[in-house]
């Protein structure tokens, strides 16, 4: 065997990777993968296609088998400060046991360094090899993805004692790089009556759906040992509010002035230009531009691209809702709502258990709750949403 094939035979890093599709998706870490020659998934075999993200360090993976994945669900409440959460993957697999391991923690902030709100800051004790890994709730719900923990390197060169100071990327932000990539995600909330589960039985529903990533380098190229990973490295923090590109979604918020026959990225433009502009929602089919003030939450739309602001990031709900205009679902209504806006139309569906669709009349300013879905026909001045 020569020096070069003897290297091809060990990892030159590892990282860990969760299923978010049934079909072979895993999520991961873009510094988890990127630059390797080879990515195998440890039992899984060799993974393909992968799709990167440097900017957010976000990572999607294809893995053979016709064994279909369990894949996590992402969470859609908001992430609140001080929660309980778990984390789990697979740290310093090479010193010490190569099983998955899960530790337990809290949300510090609903931040990362220097306001970055891609980012929330967590409690969860991370190694290097927790990379990529994934953060749950304690109904096993998706949080966010592990990503960087506050090296001692970053603690000497301020001076200060840093402990226990880690980050994990949003499942709201891990949730659109998959709709970017056309890959869907499976989203949703827990029960009224269901209760929390035990650690252990956390690590028994979570467990099977997460992985071993290992990266097997260029020889050329030197690359780190597992302990010098980059999971020790400080997120890129964004200094400043940029916005948030959503495909296919529309942005939920108080519209405050409209560009007609324009470009997206004129539209884009406009609001990146007006201090008052935290999203945006543009409409493919009829050339129109919706600058809004504030944004709650994004509505799937096929005509529609949004872009919110990412100082709104910590408050936006990624829903389920699917938005239709000049359409109606007659029937099923069972709450009227007058002398109210589309923004409160859409929030009151949202909190009220019953409602599976909303239809909004904006000419009387009213909003109708339905608990049933019939055929859709067309209705002049009608918003309808779709759960």
């Amino acid at each position: 065997m020569t020096g070069v094939d003897a290297l091809a035979e060990e990892p030159a890093s590892s990282g860990t990777g969760f299923a978010v599709a049934t079909d072979g998706w895993l999520m991961t870490n873009a510094h988890v993968v990127e630059g390797c020659e080879r990515i195998e998934v440890k039992g899984r075999g060799i993974a393909s296609d992968p799709r990167i993200d440097v900017a957010n360090d976000l990572a999607l993976i294809k893995i053979p088998g016709d064994t279909a994945l369990k894949p996590l669900t992402f969470r859609r409440a908001p992430i609140r400060l001080g929660e309980d959460i778990v984390a789990i993957g697979y740290p310093l697999a090479d010193l010490l046991s190569d099983s998955v391991k899960i530790t337990t923690g809290n949300v510090n902030a609903l931040a990362g360094l220097r306001n970055d709100t891609r980012y929330i800051q967590i409690s969860t004790p991370i190694q290097p090899g927790n990379s990529g890994g994934p953060v749950v709730d304690r109904d096993g719900y998706l949080l966010g993805i592990t990503s960087a923990t506050f090296s001692k390197k970053a603690a000497d060169e301020i001076g200060i004692t840093a402990q226990n100071i880690n980050f994990a990327i949003r499942g709201s932000v891990a949730e659109l790089f998959m709709q970017a990539q056309g890959i869907a995600s499976q989203s949703g909330d827990k029960a009224a009556d269901q209760s929390a589960l035990s650690t252990a039985d956390l690590a028994d529903k979570i467990a099977p759906s997460v992985h071993q990533v290992l990266c097997y380098g260029k020889p050329e190229v030197q690359r780190p040992s597992q302990t010098e990973e980059t999971t020790t490295s400080l997120p890129k923090p964004s200094i400043t509010p940029r916005l948030l590109d959503a495909n296919g979604y529309d942005a939920i918020g108080f519209d405050y002035f409209t560009l007609k026959d324009v470009t997206y990225a004129d539209c884009r433009g406009a609001c990146e230009q007006d201090g008052r502009c935290k999203a945006i929602t543009y409409n493919a089919k009829h050339r129109f531009c919706f600058l809004k003030n504030d944004v709650v939450a994004l509505i799937r739309n096929g005509d529609a691209i949004a872009a919110y602001s990412s100082s709104k990031a910590p408050d936006v709900i990624v829903s389920d809702f699917t938005s239709f205009s000049g359409v109606d679902i007659p029937g099923g209504d069972y709450k009227r709502i007058r002398q109210t806006n589309y923004l409160e139309c859409f929030v009151s569906c949202i909190g009220d258990k019953e409602c599976r669709a909303f239809a909004y009349v904006s000419k009387k300013k009213e909003c109708w709750l339905k608990d049933a879905l019939g055929q859709p026909k067309a209705a002049k001045g009608i918003e309808l949403g779709v759960k």
